[in-house]
């Protein structure tokens, strides 16, 4: 599902060139889950913009369900994005104008999907959520409103879903029950798992665990 080839990144700097990522080589199948972990500043996020497609590497190659993101334009990417892929960010990244059902509305109307409403009630439903359908983002907790960002994310049925740090903003009970939610959603509908996190809870859930260091990625046994 993930292939990733002699990737890197570094930013020039009228100084140096500062190296962010260095050499970086794994490979993940579909239904998988893994978890990026590593301090504050060790480039996990700017690695996830890289797996996604977000940002382009300064060396190495990114496949995505056998496709080569370097193959791709823009445009090419933003349909990959569309179609196999799903994100959940830390915070939350709800359109603060619409309420929950039509932020869970939103990926599946881009897609032309029939019934929109039909299937983002049932996801929200899914999620526990389905009594504050017409509540706006403001009015909802950390929890509820990252649970409907997990809805959204899952609404197109992603092959992929990318995850930064989604317990984050969170207190310990919610960020439990988010990590529920993750992987009841990841089993059903196959769903491979790509977090970042510092949450060693949710690093051991999965069933890969690599350690950024340094722009190195390496693998810890679980």
């Amino acid at each position: 599902m993930l292939v990733v080839n002699s990737l890197a990144k570094h930013i020039i700097t009228p100084n140096a060139r500062l190296d962010i990522l260095s050499n970086i080589n794994f490979h993940i199948q579909a239904g998988e889950s893994m978890a990026i972990t590593g301090a504050s500043g060790s480039g996990k996020s700017t690695l996830l913009s890289l797996l996604a497609g977000l940002d382009t590497p300064s060396s190495g190659q990114v496949s995505i369900a056998g496709q080569a993101l370097n193959t791709l334009d823009e445009e090419g990417r933003a349909l990959l994005r569309q179609n196999k892929i799903g994100f959940v960010f830390q915070s939350f990244h709800l359109i603060s104008a619409l309420n929950a059902l039509d932020n869970v509305m939103l990926p599946l109307e881009l897609k032309g999907v029939k019934n929109p409403q039909e299937q983002a009630l049932q996801l929200l439903q899914r999620v526990g959520l389905s009594e504050r359908c017409e509540h706006k983002p403001l009015q909802l907790s950390g929890g509820e409103q990252q649970r409907v960002a997990i809805a959204r994310a899952f609404a197109g049925q992603p092959e992929i879903l990318f995850a930064d740090e989604p317990t984050g903003n969170l207190d310990q009970d919610s960020g439990e029950k988010i990590i529920e939610l993750l992987f009841q959603l990841n089993q059903e509908q196959g769903t491979t798992l790509v977090l970042v996190t510092h949450d060693q809870s949710l690093a051991k859930a999965c069933q890969r665990h690599f350690q950024l260091d340094h722009g190195q990625l390496l693998e810890i046994n679980q």
